[in-house]
């Protein structure tokens, strides 16, 4: 039974009291708490397109760093996207 999104959160919060919140989890958490927020408000603001900007650069940031998670650490990186349910970007299939 997987646990619920709340729960994970709350565990990586938990975490960064400990002076944790340089660390990759914490940071890819805070972009993906920004962007849930930045979607429900461009839902509900659909020509709000400096909100669409700021969307576009936080996603680019996560992008980035769940991409240097991926080649330094693949299992850290494997458990942090199933805890926030994270799609895994698609590999390229080479055209022959």
């Amino acid at each position: 039974m997987p646990k619920s999104k709340d729960s994970i959160m709350s565990k990586i919060y938990q975490e960064t009291k400990e002076e944790k919140r340089g660390s990759v989890e914490f940071q890819v958490f805070c972009f993906t708490n920004k962007i849930e927020r930045l979607t429900s408000h461009l839902e509900l603001h659909k020509t709000d397109y400096s909100s669409q900007r700021g969307l576009r650069k936080i996603l680019g940031k996560r992008k980035r760093i769940l991409a240097y998670l991926s080649k330094k650490d693949r299992v850290r990186y494997k458990e942090l996207i199933s805890q926030l349910n994270i799609r895994e970007k698609k590999k390229k299939e080479k055209k022959t």
